[in-house]
């Protein structure tokens, strides 16, 4: 499994850093992105935490890649361009944005604005527009497809939308807690239910592995 949506007591995770490492090896994983939830307040000192613990972890540990990202959330859409800046400055390799959802009151636009700054993926963009979808194939930008209890509501629009315009999906498990982390299995079960063909999950897989081996690279 392949995983580039995470989150720890940093933000509102219930796990702190080193379990969640542990806990994603016991469920087969082989790459964890840890993405807390960051805005103005904190975004200094949750991606200098996390670059500081996946520096160390990955210096001990073989059988994982951990990453450390920030998944920027609830901004103003006019912040989101130089937050993503901020956050590659301090050493996020992965940048989310906390896309538009049925289930969270995230400000109309933002979609927009994260597909127009310099970011990884928008995550469960459920509301999202057929212009945005364009732009997001044109940007080269993957849209999430979500394994998060109310966002995955939404996944078949984004799958739909995706198939028409050519845009690039990964699935994410958005985990905050144990029981949220994901199997291979589960993922390809969530992509088949969200509409997806054989064919399509194979590649939204080898999407997060193309995605994995530039953040390694």
């Amino acid at each position: 499994m392949i995983d580039f949506h995470t989150h720890t007591l940093l933000s509102d995770g219930l796990l702190c850093p080193a379990e969640l490492v542990q806990r994603a090896k016991k469920a087969g994983y082989r790459f964890l992105g840890i993405t807390d939830h960051v805005d103005p307040a904190k975004i200094d000192w949750v991606i200098s935490s996390l670059v500081e613990f996946c520096e160390e972890i990955s210096q001990v540990e073989n059988d994982i890649k951990v990453i450390p990202g920030a998944e920027l959330t609830h901004l103003p859409p006019s912040l989101i361009k130089s937050y993503t800046r901020r956050a590659r400055q301090k050493g996020a390799k992965i940048i989310i944005v906390h896309g538009e959802t049925i289930v969270e009151p995230v400000p109309p636009g933002t979609n927009r604005a994260a597909l127009e700054a310099d970011i990884d993926i928008l995550a469960h963009p459920g509301i999202i527009k057929e212009e945005e979808v364009k732009l997001a194939a044109q940007r080269g930008i993957y849209l999430e497809i979500s394994a998060r209890k109310g966002h995955c509501l939404t996944n078949g629009r984004v799958v739909s939308l995706a198939r028409k315009y050519n845009a690039k999906v990964i699935i994410n498990s958005d985990a905050h807690s144990p029981e949220d982390l994901i199997t291979l299995s589960r993922a390809e079960k969530i992509l088949l239910g969200a509409g997806m063909t054989e064919d399509e999950v194979k590649k939204a897989f080898q999407n997060s592995q193309i995605l994995m081996e530039k953040f390694l690279s």
